[in-house]
């Protein structure tokens, strides 16, 4: 009978049963049969697969820890080849193959003892540390003749003649209570002042927002005032320790901070639901101090537009959504018009977000599944968006615990979104709209914050000022933007904002119609980088840009011309109205789409409108004022059996059942020359 090596208990081996975490082996054998299971070894990552990490332990053995047993994500682990790292003998199996889970402990010097597992030895012996090289190994040690004659320890529960250096409280302090004393109460702290308190014992109090289980500990994502941080509780490998604390608790909790992989992280000591009249006073101090960090200091505008400087209150709402969102670790969703003003609007929040994700979830893949872009294929967020919004929160929560986004609507503020809307809103998502022009009552009633002008102006305006709001520091990357998100000329505060920051007129159009073409494959995608490197290039070198703008003009400049020798001319009222046959004479599919092909003829013709007529639909070009749901409505009367319909009236969209083009085409044409007429000077 030997003696443990921890705390001098007889023990079979070199370790107690109740020991066996404490100490780390270094395997000498040469066949994964010689492991022994549920020990801990020193491994080293051999490489990397979709399902999990290679270690290898020792040298002619290796092992995967499949992604299932990490406590994240396998892409945003920090490891190297070659990086140590410690882990646990699951299982060997038949074939040879050996399965792998953490270890609690990623530092040698958290483990009690260190030993070697050599199968062709006699008896394992102590690791000594500098043959690994490691240092700061804590070997406490009894000697193998320690105590009494035969071996065994004294009454007390240690060794005869071992010293207090020696032995731990274990043996006659089982719970720990003498040393927790010795080292007093602990130090009330925040999250925020952890990286002060490495190694030292401290209480924090906050609210449980996650909780997990993992192959070993129970991880605990505890949120306070000022940031979140996640604290492991270690019952025993598997089983869920506290289980009478769940998420949304309100909780003291003792421990000590260590640095965990790169990260910060809590050894939780005790963990405690606080009473009712303790935790609402800690979740009221929380609300207030959220409320207060996340609200911007002052509101950035991009330039001096009183479009965008009559809403500073409007705008600070909207920054302090999107930054408490981040704050408390819930995802942004941007779901914007798939136009280029939507995505350069969309851009300029993304911009501004992205570094305030980094800073509060880390470096890795945080910035790709807490901020999301997600364009529209028009200017309506209609029921199939929704549904898809949905589908995909739900899952999110289901297989990975996130909470429900923040979702942020840039010129997608229409009456035909509300439905949308309010499906995500049965859901407790929180809706934010920011709209180019005046939204109706049915819209603010549905959206938990509006962001709307009195009158119309283009969604960039507005959106790079809530983006400089959220973060300051991204301000002068914003300023050529609305720029370059205005295809008729921009007011002279933006252009000249674009010019200091090295865009002019024409490397402003540029970069505009290489956006166009972008935006218009995979349109569901939002093709972060890519859309990036057009518009923040710190340089404005806009050769990137310059090569993808001249396929635009090509493909552009060769449907103007089918169009224009194709088009129909029809006087109304004194006003020249322009008719194409889209299904006849456009490419269906193709760049450039219908309605930017509308939008260019309409800059080029000299006309009152322009209507571009599909097999079941139609897009109508005018003033700004040009009313669609009233020509909608008056054509519908003309021709009933046609079924007219504005689905989409910002965007000019009329829909009709394609049997009856022929009467929905004259109905049509009907109805502008009368609204047309009306709306003569």
């Amino acid at each position: 009978m030997a003696s443990c090596i921890i705390c001098g208990t007889s023990a079979d081996g070199r370790v107690c049963t109740l020991h066996e975490e404490d100490v780390v082996f270094e395997f000498r054998g040469t066949d994964p049969d010689e492991l022994t299971t549920n020990r801990y070894y020193r491994g080293t990552v051999d490489g990397f697969a979709d399902f999990g990490i290679f270690v290898d332990i020792g040298e002619s053995v290796t092992g995967l820890l499949h992604r299932s047993e990490l406590d994240s994500r396998l892409e945003s682990i920090d490891l190297d080849p070659g990086e140590t790292v410690y882990v646990q003998v699951n299982n060997v199996r038949d074939n040879g193959n050996v399965d792998l889970s953490w270890s609690i402990r990623q530092d040698r010097s958290r483990f009690r003892g260190a030993l070697v597992d050599d199968p062709d030895a006699d008896e394992e012996q102590l690791l000594d540390p500098e043959e690994s090289g490691s240092e700061g190994v804590v070997k406490t040690t009894v000697p193998a003749d320690a105590g009494d004659a035969d071996g065994s320890p004294d009454a007390s529960g240690g060794s005869g003649n071992g010293t207090a250096e020696e032995t731990t409280s274990e043996s006659g302090d089982p719970d720990g209570e003498i040393e927790r004393e010795e080292r007093g109460e602990p130090t009330p702290v925040t999250v925020a002042e952890l990286e002060e308190f490495v190694g030292e014992r401290v209480r924090l109090e906050g609210e449980i927002v996650e909780a997990h289980q993992t192959s070993g500990p129970t991880v605990f994502t505890l949120r306070d005032e000022t940031d979140s941080v996640e604290c492991a509780a270690f019952e025993e490998a598997g089983v869920r320790a506290y289980p009478e604390v769940d998420e949304g608790d309100v909780v003291r909790l003792d421990g000590e901070p260590e640095n965990h992989r790169g990260a910060l992280q809590v050894e939780t000591e005790t963990l405690d639901a606080l009473t009712a009249e303790e935790g609402d006073a800690v979740a009221e101090r929380m609300q207030e101090a959220l409320v207060e960090r996340a609200r911007p200091d002052t509101v950035e505008t991009l330039g001096e537009d009183p479009a965008v400087e009559g809403l500073t209150d409007e705008i600070a709402d909207v920054a302090a959504a999107i930054r408490r969102a981040v704050i408390e670790g819930r995802p942004v969703v941007v779901r914007h018009a798939g136009t280029v003003d939507g995505y350069v609007a969309g851009a300029a929040i993304e911009r501004a977000t992205l570094p305030l994700v980094r800073d509060h979830h880390g470096e890795g893949d945080a910035e790709y599944h807490m901020f999301e872009r997600r364009p529209l294929e028009g200017s309506v967020y209609d029921m199939d968006d929704a549904t898809r919004d949905v589908t995909t929160m739900l899952s999110a929560e289901q297989r990975h615990d996130e909470p429900v986004p923040l979702f942020v609507f840039v010129g997608a503020g229409s009456p035909e979104s509300v439905d949308a809307l309010d499906l995500l809103g049965v859901y407790g998502a929180q809706r934010v709209v920011v709209d180019d022009r005046p939204v109706e009552a049915a819209v603010g009633d549905v959206a938990d914050l509006t962001l709307a002008p009195e009158e119309p102006t283009f969604s960039t305006a507005l959106a790079g000022a809530v983006a400089a709001t959220v973060n300051p520091d991204v301000h002068e990357q914003l300023r050529h933007l609305p720029a370059v998100s205005a295809w008729s000329e921009a007011t002279d505060v933006y252009t000249d904002l674009a010019a200091a920051a090295g865009y002019d007129t024409e490397e402003s159009r540029v970069v505009r119609e290489a956006l166009a073409l972008v935006a218009h494959y995979q349109a569901y995608e939002d093709k972060r980088e890519l859309v990036a490197d057009l518009l923040f290039n710190d340089d404005a070198d806009v050769g990137l840009a310059e090569q993808v703008s001249e396929q635009y003009r090509t493909r552009m400049e060769s449907a103007i011309d089918t169009a224009r020798a194709n088009l129909e001319r029809h006087s109304l009222n004194g006003r020249t109205v322009l008719l194409l046959d889209t299904e006849a004479y456009t490419h269906q599919y193709e760049f450039p789409p219908t309605a930017l092909l509308l939008d260019e003829l309409g800059r080029r013709e000299d006309a009152a409108a322009l209507v571009g007529l599909d097999t079941d639909e139609c897009l109508v070009r005018g003033a700004d004022d040009l009313d669609v749901d009233g020509v909608a409505a008056a054509a519908r009367e003309r021709a009933p059996e046609a079924a007219l319909d504005a689905r989409g009236a910002r965007d000019g969209r009329i829909e009709f059942l394609a049997g009856e083009r022929e009467a929905a085409r004259k109905a049509l044409l009907d109805a502008l020359a009368t609204e047309l007429s009306a709306a003569a000077p």
